[in-house]
């Protein structure tokens, strides 16, 4: 094979990894909805319970059902000595829906519903549901952040392909991998960060030595200090090739733990007095 076809494969292989990889990333962790179907009298009916939502703005819960169908939405703060707090849901035209108070962001409301027919209950989640809000973040700030760290991964994949075969150009995949990697995860993404949880930065050392934070944070941290290493030795000895492979070994592991895993959130049990209550839900 021709070194030019051998470069067209790799970058085929680096982009079909780069978007198996952002499927991944989309259907888990905590912001991913928990979807699902119940049989209630004889059909299949679809749910979704949402786990992240702006703040200033009331989550929804809607759902089809038979017209013999009533539920209970009950919710809560999470990490919070509030008592639960039970909404009765009527069918309206086959619909039952109810909101979820909103709450500042980085607050999290656990909840959960119960369906029942008169004679037989459905629990739809075998645990309360967790969501998170959070502040909207600008469309002209979020596309390019996530563009450019898909980017810094695709070239991340083809930096480790071109250390691992030897070929010649990994000094200059792993200069650009670090300068995409600075621009959407060290600037961007901290933006992002403020308009989502009014911090720039919340994870080591910032909130003490002993505590690692965000873990959102703190796995950009890692993932950039390694290909900036690897870019140093580069400079120093361009046929390394231990540095690159590594830094896209940890890039890698750094995609593979969902996002927003470990993230922001207010702790109202330290000071419950301090912290403002739910508000009424809405029907």
């Amino acid at each position: 094979m021709s070194n030019k076809s051998t470069s067209i494969l790799l970058w085929i292989i680096s982009f079909i990894l780069m978007a198996l990889l952002a499927i991944y990333q989309r259907t888990t962790g905590p912001t991913y909805p928990v979807k699902g179907k119940v049989e209630m009298n004889g059909k299949e009916y679809s749910y979704k319970f949402l786990r992240t939502h702006d703040t200033g703005i009331d989550a929804p819960f809607e759902m089809k059902v038979p017209e013999n169908v009533q539920g209970k939405l009950r919710y809560k703060r999470f990490k919070s000595n509030d008592d639960w707090t039970i909404v009765e849901m009527l069918p309206q035209n086959g619909i039952i829906k109810a909101n979820i108070p909103h709450q500042p962001a980085a607050g999290k409301v656990q909840y959960e519903v119960k369906l029942t027919d008169g004679t037989q209950t459905y629990n739809l989640t075998k645990e309360p549901v967790i969501i998170r809000f959070k502040g909207a973040v600008p469309e002209y700030i979020l596309i390019p952040h996530i563009f450019f760290m898909f980017l810094a991964m695709v070239l991340s994949l083809r930096t480790g392909f071109e250390a691992f075969f030897k070929r010649s150009d990994t000094y200059f995949f792993n200069t650009v991998t670090m300068s995409l990697f600075l621009v959407g995860g060290l600037i961007l993404g901290p933006i992002v960060q403020k308009y989502a949880f009014d911090a720039y930065w919340t994870g080591w050392p910032f909130k003490g030595f002993f505590n690692f934070g965000d873990l959102t944070d703190n796995k950009t941290a890692a993932a950039f200090l390694f290909w900036l290493i690897s870019w140093f030795v580069l400079r120093q000895k361009k046929e390394n090739r231990t540095w690159p492979i590594a830094a896209t070994l940890m890039m890698l592991a750094v995609y593979l733990i969902p996002h927003s895993m470990l993230g922001s959130e207010i702790d109202h049990t330290k000071d419950d007095a301090t912290q403002t209550q739910p508000t009424e839900i809405n029907k």
